[in-house]
Protein backbone atom coordinates (compact mmCIF):
# COMPACT_ATOMS: atom_id res chain seq x y z
CA UNK A 1 0.00 0.00 0.00
CA UNK A 2 2.76 2.19 -0.18
CA UNK A 3 2.17 5.49 -1.65
CA UNK A 4 3.47 8.54 -0.48
CA UNK A 5 -0.02 10.37 -2.33
CA UNK A 6 -2.19 8.90 -0.36
CA UNK A 7 -2.96 9.77 3.10
CA UNK A 8 -4.24 7.28 5.28
CA UNK A 9 -6.70 8.86 7.98
CA UNK A 10 -7.65 6.61 10.78
CA UNK A 11 -11.26 7.53 11.83
CA UNK A 12 -11.49 5.82 15.57
CA UNK A 13 -15.09 5.05 17.06
CA UNK A 14 -16.01 5.55 20.49
CA UNK A 15 -13.37 5.98 23.09
CA UNK A 16 -10.77 6.32 20.50
CA UNK A 17 -8.28 3.01 19.48
CA UNK A 18 -6.31 2.08 22.20
CA UNK A 19 -2.70 0.86 21.04
CA UNK A 20 -3.46 -3.01 20.75
CA UNK A 21 -6.52 -1.91 18.37
CA UNK A 22 -5.70 -2.80 14.52
CA UNK A 23 -6.54 1.03 13.93
CA UNK A 24 -3.70 1.91 15.95
CA UNK A 25 -1.35 -1.22 14.28
CA UNK A 26 -2.46 0.45 10.91
CA UNK A 27 -1.62 3.85 11.12
CA UNK A 28 1.51 2.51 12.59
CA UNK A 29 2.27 0.30 9.73
CA UNK A 30 0.61 2.63 6.80
CA UNK A 31 2.60 5.26 5.49
CA UNK A 32 1.23 8.66 6.26
CA UNK A 33 -1.31 7.65 8.18
CA UNK A 34 -3.00 10.09 10.49
CA UNK A 35 -5.70 9.69 12.70
CA UNK A 36 -8.48 11.83 14.08
CA UNK A 37 -8.16 13.19 17.13
CA UNK A 38 -11.79 14.12 19.25
CA UNK A 39 -12.10 16.24 21.66
CA UNK A 40 -14.49 14.28 23.53
CA UNK A 41 -13.82 10.39 23.23
CA UNK A 42 -16.65 9.30 25.70
CA UNK A 43 -19.32 11.57 25.49
CA UNK A 44 -19.13 11.92 21.63
CA UNK A 45 -21.00 14.46 20.26
CA UNK A 46 -22.21 14.29 16.33
CA UNK A 47 -21.52 18.06 15.31
CA UNK A 48 -18.26 17.82 17.11
CA UNK A 49 -17.04 14.66 15.96
CA UNK A 50 -18.20 15.60 12.17
CA UNK A 51 -16.62 18.99 12.65
CA UNK A 52 -13.02 17.41 13.70
CA UNK A 53 -12.73 14.80 10.74
CA UNK A 54 -13.45 17.42 8.09
CA UNK A 55 -11.05 19.60 9.88
CA UNK A 56 -8.45 16.71 9.85
CA UNK A 57 -9.09 16.22 5.85
CA UNK A 58 -9.06 19.66 5.17
CA UNK A 59 -5.30 20.17 7.08
CA UNK A 60 -3.56 18.98 4.31
CA UNK A 61 -3.94 19.40 0.57
CA UNK A 62 -3.91 15.83 -1.48
CA UNK A 63 -5.78 12.63 -1.56
CA UNK A 64 -7.25 10.69 1.45
CA UNK A 65 -8.50 7.62 2.44
CA UNK A 66 -10.41 6.90 5.57
CA UNK A 67 -10.85 3.71 7.41
CA UNK A 68 -13.22 4.21 10.18
CA UNK A 69 -14.34 2.03 12.81
CA UNK A 70 -17.60 1.72 14.40
CA UNK A 71 -18.77 4.66 15.30
CA UNK A 72 -16.45 6.82 13.19
CA UNK A 73 -17.81 4.93 10.55
CA UNK A 74 -21.12 7.05 10.99
CA UNK A 75 -19.27 10.06 11.49
CA UNK A 76 -18.01 9.80 8.01
CA UNK A 77 -21.40 9.19 6.64
CA UNK A 78 -22.62 12.06 8.28
CA UNK A 79 -19.56 14.02 7.47
CA UNK A 80 -20.18 12.94 3.94
CA UNK A 81 -24.01 14.06 3.61
CA UNK A 82 -23.22 17.62 4.47
CA UNK A 83 -19.46 17.88 3.31
CA UNK A 84 -18.47 20.72 0.83
CA UNK A 85 -17.79 19.64 -2.67
CA UNK A 86 -14.19 20.75 -2.73
CA UNK A 87 -13.20 18.52 0.24
CA UNK A 88 -15.38 15.57 -0.85
CA UNK A 89 -13.28 15.58 -3.93
CA UNK A 90 -10.03 15.04 -1.50
CA UNK A 91 -11.40 11.67 -0.10
CA UNK A 92 -10.23 8.77 -2.50
CA UNK A 93 -12.07 6.36 -0.55
CA UNK A 94 -13.36 4.53 2.90
CA UNK A 95 -12.63 1.31 4.52
CA UNK A 96 -15.29 0.88 7.06
CA UNK A 97 -15.55 -1.57 9.68
CA UNK A 98 -17.76 -2.72 12.24
CA UNK A 99 -20.39 0.32 12.11
CA UNK A 100 -22.03 0.96 15.11
CA UNK A 101 -25.69 1.08 14.31
CA UNK A 102 -26.93 4.01 16.52
CA UNK A 103 -30.38 3.41 15.73
CA UNK A 104 -30.65 0.37 17.61
CA UNK A 105 -33.23 -0.23 20.99
CA UNK A 106 -30.25 -1.26 22.77
CA UNK A 107 -27.75 1.31 22.02
CA UNK A 108 -26.15 3.36 24.57
CA UNK A 109 -27.25 6.80 25.62
CA UNK A 110 -24.47 8.33 25.03
CA UNK A 111 -24.06 7.38 21.57
CA UNK A 112 -27.90 8.18 20.61
CA UNK A 113 -26.85 11.87 19.38
CA UNK A 114 -25.06 10.36 16.53
CA UNK A 115 -28.89 9.22 15.19
CA UNK A 116 -30.48 9.21 12.69
CA UNK A 117 -27.89 7.81 10.34
CA UNK A 118 -26.83 9.20 7.35
CA UNK A 119 -28.50 7.45 4.29
CA UNK A 120 -27.25 9.13 1.26
CA UNK A 121 -24.39 7.05 -1.59
CA UNK A 122 -20.93 7.75 -0.11
CA UNK A 123 -19.37 9.72 -3.18
CA UNK A 124 -16.51 7.53 -3.43
CA UNK A 125 -15.45 3.89 -3.51
CA UNK A 126 -16.00 2.48 -0.06
CA UNK A 127 -15.92 -1.11 1.47
CA UNK A 128 -17.65 -1.96 4.66
CA UNK A 129 -16.98 -4.90 6.42
CA UNK A 130 -19.33 -6.34 9.28
CA UNK A 131 -19.90 -9.26 11.34
CA UNK A 132 -22.40 -12.11 12.08
CA UNK A 133 -22.12 -11.53 15.51
CA UNK A 134 -21.52 -7.67 16.16
CA UNK A 135 -23.31 -6.53 19.23
CA UNK A 136 -23.36 -3.25 17.72
CA UNK A 137 -24.90 -3.67 14.29
CA UNK A 138 -26.19 -7.04 12.98
CA UNK A 139 -25.66 -8.55 10.21
CA UNK A 140 -28.61 -7.30 8.17
CA UNK A 141 -28.29 -3.88 9.50
CA UNK A 142 -24.55 -3.89 8.00
CA UNK A 143 -26.07 -4.86 4.60
CA UNK A 144 -28.92 -2.08 4.56
CA UNK A 145 -25.92 0.69 5.58
CA UNK A 146 -23.86 -0.61 2.59
CA UNK A 147 -26.64 -0.40 0.53
CA UNK A 148 -27.53 3.08 1.36
CA UNK A 149 -23.87 4.40 1.54
CA UNK A 150 -23.32 2.46 -1.94
CA UNK A 151 -20.47 0.30 -0.04
CA UNK A 152 -19.20 -3.08 -1.30
CA UNK A 153 -20.18 -4.81 1.70
CA UNK A 154 -18.59 -8.04 3.00
CA UNK A 155 -19.92 -10.27 6.39
CA UNK A 156 -17.67 -12.21 8.16
CA UNK A 157 -18.45 -14.98 10.25
CA UNK A 158 -18.18 -14.77 13.93
CA UNK A 159 -15.76 -11.76 13.88
CA UNK A 160 -17.46 -9.99 16.69
CA UNK A 161 -16.98 -6.16 16.98
CA UNK A 162 -13.70 -6.62 15.05
CA UNK A 163 -11.81 -5.37 17.94
CA UNK A 164 -9.02 -6.04 20.14
CA UNK A 165 -11.75 -7.78 22.57
CA UNK A 166 -12.96 -10.03 19.51
CA UNK A 167 -9.48 -11.04 19.08
CA UNK A 168 -8.57 -8.30 16.37
CA UNK A 169 -5.37 -7.02 17.45
CA UNK A 170 -3.33 -6.50 14.41
CA UNK A 171 -5.91 -8.07 12.18
CA UNK A 172 -3.38 -8.44 9.16
CA UNK A 173 -6.59 -10.08 7.28
CA UNK A 174 -8.00 -7.22 7.47
CA UNK A 175 -5.76 -5.45 4.84
CA UNK A 176 -6.94 -7.64 2.16
CA UNK A 177 -9.81 -5.08 2.64
CA UNK A 178 -8.06 -2.56 2.21
CA UNK A 179 -6.58 -3.90 -1.05
CA UNK A 180 -9.98 -4.17 -2.24
CA UNK A 181 -11.03 -0.93 -1.68
CA UNK A 182 -7.64 0.24 -3.52
CA UNK A 183 -8.35 -1.89 -6.34
CA UNK A 184 -11.89 0.04 -6.45
CA UNK A 185 -10.22 3.24 -6.35
CA UNK A 186 -8.29 2.26 -8.90
CA UNK A 187 -10.72 1.30 -11.19
CA UNK A 188 -12.98 4.96 -10.39
CA UNK A 189 -10.03 6.76 -11.65
CA UNK A 190 -9.71 4.47 -14.90
CA UNK A 191 -13.01 5.13 -15.66
CA UNK A 192 -12.77 8.77 -15.43
CA UNK A 193 -9.39 8.85 -17.10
Amino acid sequence: MRNERIRYLIVPGWHGSEDAHWQSHWQRALPNATRVQQCDWINPQRADWVAELDREIRREPGRVVLIAHSLGCVTVAAWAARADRRVLAQVSGALLVAPADVERETCHEALRNFAPIAREALPFPAVLVGSDNDAACSPQRALILGRAWGAETVILPSAGHINVKSGHAAWEAGYRHLYRLQYLIDQQSRRRA
